[in-house]
Order: C-alpha cells, then structure tokens, then sequence
C-alpha cells in the first residue's frame, strides 16, 4: 500500500462530489483549466482548484488533502509521457482510487515512452470517478476532444 510516515495514506472518503476539491496543473498548456472549470461547474463543485506543480497532485490526492485530479487534453495529438504519470497512478491506486484516461480506460505503461493509447487522466476516489469520468466525456465530447 501508500505510506507516509510508516502509516497508510488512503483516498478521501467524500461521498458529497459538490463537496470535493481539484487539483490541476499550474500551467495552462498542461492541461485545459476552461474545460475543469466546466467539468466543476456542471458537478456544482464551487470550492476553488489547487494548482501544483508535478506528481504532488497524485499525492495530495492519495492522502486525501484534494480529491480530484484532471489532466485534460489541450490538443487532439498530445501525449502524456509515462514518467509523468506512473508513479502517481500507482500511489492513487495503492490509496483506495481510481485512475483513467478520460474515456474510462486505464493508463498503458506498455507503448512506449507516452500514453500513446491514452487521452488525459481522471483520478478520483472509488466513489466519486464514475460520476466525474461522465461529466468530463460530456465537456470533452462536445468540444470534439474524446
């Protein structure tokens, strides 16, 4: 499992998603904040998003400081590179969460240098991904980034 401090870090517990906290990229070219804003707006999360920078947002999730991690595509051809994303996805699931691109599928370390089968991260608790994987499909699909 994830540890700190020799102790077990586990996933927040939330069952409220209007309750949750995001986390995000501090750079905008990372990932899209206009359409987290959405994906926030149409949950009716109203608490502001964290912005941080490099795995730390893997980990405050994990820990449950911050609930929800997105990492949304900001173009048709990017791809996420696997040592930005590896440790993290483990250290989540290791917490009780949930990691997913955002249709849904999981993250393949296996092609290589990127996610090359992969479009963005979604990660979230158990309870909460579900719910967010289908706002984000809504936001995403209407702009044509699914």
């Amino acid at each position: 499992g994830a540890l700190a401090k020799s102790q077990p870090i586990r996933m927040s517990e939330k069952k409220d998603i209007t309750d949750a906290t995001f986390c995000e990229s501090v750079e905008a070219g990372h990932s899209s904040h206009d359409d987290q804003s959405q994906i926030a707006q149409k949950l009716q999360i109203s608490k502001p998003s964290v912005r941080m920078d490099s795995q730390a947002k893997y980990a405050s999730i994990a820990r449950g400081a911050g609930d929800i991690y997105l990492r949304l595509p900001t173009s048709a051809t990017y791809q996420e590179k696997i040592w930005d994303h590896a440790a993290g996805d483990l250290i989540v699931r290791e917490a009780g969460g949930q990691v997913t691109d955002s249709l849904g599928r999981r993250l393949d370390f296996s092609k290589g240098r990127t996610l090359a089968e992969n479009k963005g991260v979604v990660a979230a608790p158990q309870a909460l991904h579900a719910r967010v994987l289908e706002v984000v499909k809504e936001v995403l699909g209407k702009k044509g980034n699914l």
